[in-house]
């Protein structure tokens, strides 16, 4: 270390750092210190992961923190490292990949912490390490939207930028997201050692995963009592919860690859998304996917084939093919049960109170949204407000075939009878949120923090955080998207 650069020393603050990951040793990673920027400046905080870190809110204004998470400071008590992993991307083996770009610091309260964009690593590849002002802030702001709509995901401290010049498909900015999570191991982690037939190294990870995510797996006798086939089995589960989520939701990732699927069953690696705006099952979010892999309606699919991919990594571990198997048919089932719960919950039908009308109700409306393209996200919050008021003519605004729409009404109108409406009405309103991310409203922010005005990062990120409450003051931002909107283009640069 530089005799003239100290540790940033945050001690005071009563955080102590741990390096667990760490001590699986360097067949796991490559140590290593963070590149920084130069005069780094705060792009866009949240004072909510500051506080789950135990972080004071005062540290996430310091100069000193800022350097910190700019690169150019170390931090004291971490033991920076880039990861190595394999994968499959859009369907083919890629072989190594790693942290091209990222660099885990260490954990606080548990919970590890990540540089993205902090430089070259071993695991770069063709890349230069950096991440671009305009990819950090969707990130930071999509990490925090999916918290606020109760989707499991990782979390993002901050966004710091620069004015380094990063080239793309033009020279942009430079910046780094922090990126909060419990874990950052991915599927990919384990295709690694599976491939490389580095069975001790496989094993490690596995027992480290188990030990410190899901001890439940080592003692309950699940699947034969199999540690290994448990957990599969409740990573497959988790995954399905949180694919439900996303198609609950209307949210495209974009790009499933394997290297981008959480261990933990969380939603994780922020590039090319989107939350649609006209409801067409079969969008592609990513202008990079010219075959629609990652498209809306493939999503669930394509999770139980990128978990697939991670039993065939611990097919040494689980070695009875059978109990595999028995693992990943649990996907399915558990996707379409709580697909149909949050559906049901969108509408207003609480649990207990089901009715076999409700299956083709459902569905019959989802064709309604799909033939009329109709906004998503308005739809359901339109829908929400209407049963509150009994005042559907908005709702009938957004469709084509409006005999189409009255005829379902009716049918709708029938399944609650007899339900208390106002508690319905406030099921949905927690249920169907007003805002999201839509893709319009971060090109808006990009804009503006591309000439240092960072206000309308703060603004969204306030909205977004609770995206269930009215916000008056920023009801533009819940309407109908701009004609411009459908013609923005998100790639896998994004």
């Amino acid at each position: 270390m530089n005799a003239l650069i100290q540790p940033c020393q945050i001690s005071h603050t009563g955080l102590v750092w741990n390096n667990h990951f760490h001590r699986l040793g360097p067949d796991f990673y490559t140590s290593l210190a963070p590149q920084g920027m130069p005069a780094p400046y705060w792009v866009g905080r949240s004072f909510a992961v500051a506080e789950m870190l135990g972080l004071p809110a005062s540290q996430l204004q310091s100069d000193a923190l800022l350097q910190a998470l700019a690169g150019n400071q170390p931090i004291g008590g971490t033991q920076p490292l880039a990861s190595v992993y394999s994968g499959h991307q859009f369907g083919h083996w890629a072989g190594q990949l790693g942290d091209g770009r990222a660099c885990l610091l260490g954990e606080i309260n548990g919970l590890e912490v990540q540089l993205k964009g902090s430089g070259l690593t071993p695991y770069s590849r063709m890349g230069d390490g950096r991440a671009v002002l305009r990819s950090s802030i969707r990130e930071f702001l999509c990490s925090e939207a999916m918290h606020g709509l109760g989707i499991p995901t990782t979390r993002a401290l901050c966004v710091v930028g620069s004015d380094e010049k990063v080239a793309r498909e033009t020279l942009e900015t430079a910046a780094v997201v922090t990126r909060v999570a419990p874990s950052f191991i991915r599927f990919g982690h384990f295709e690694h050692f599976a491939a490389r037939n580095q069975l001790m190294q496989l094993r490690t990870l596995a027992d480290y995963v188990l030990a410190r995510y899901y001890p439940d797996c080592q003692t309950a006798s699940l699947l034969a009592a199999n540690p290994y086939a448990n957990l599969l089995m409740q990573v497959t589960e988790r995954t399905a919860v949180m694919v439900a989520h996303w198609q609950s939701v209307g949210f495209c990732h974009g790009v499933m690859n394997t290297d981008n699927m959480s261990i933990l069953g969380l939603t994780i690696d922020y590039g090319p998304f989107q939350f649609l705006d006209t409801y067409d099952p079969g969008h592609i979010c990513n202008h990079t996917d010219r075959g629609g892999r990652y498209a809306f309606d493939r999503q669930p699919e394509i999770a139980h084939w990128n978990l697939y991919a991670l039993a065939q990594a611990l097919m040494p571990l689980i070695e009875d093919k059978a109990l595999a198997l028995q693992a990943l048919d649990t996907f399915k089932p558990v996707f379409e049960r709580t697909w149909q719960q949050l559906m049901r919950t969108k509408l207003g039908l609480v649990a207990g109170n089901d009715n076999p009308a409700d299956h083709p109700l459902l569905q019959d409306l989802m064709a309604l949204l799909t033939q009329d393209r109709v906004d998503y996200t308005l739809f359901w919050r339109r829908l929400s407000q209407a049963v509150a008021s009994q005042q559907f003519a908005p709702v009938r605004d957004l469709f084509l075939d409006t005999a189409a729409w009255d005829a379902w009404l009716l049918r709708y109108g029938a399944r609650l009878a007899g339900v208390d409406q106002d508690e319905t009405a406030a099921l949905m309103l927690k249920t169907n949120p007003k805002y999201v991310l839509r893709n319009y409203l971060g090109e808006l922010a990009i804009e503006a923090a591309k000439g240092k005005d960072f206000s309308m990062v703060a603004h969204l990120l306030t909205l977004l955080e609770r995206p269930f409450d009215e916000h008056p003051a920023f009801e533009t931002y819940a309407g109908l998207p701009p004609d411009w909107a459908s013609r923005i283009e998100i790639s896998c640069s994004s």
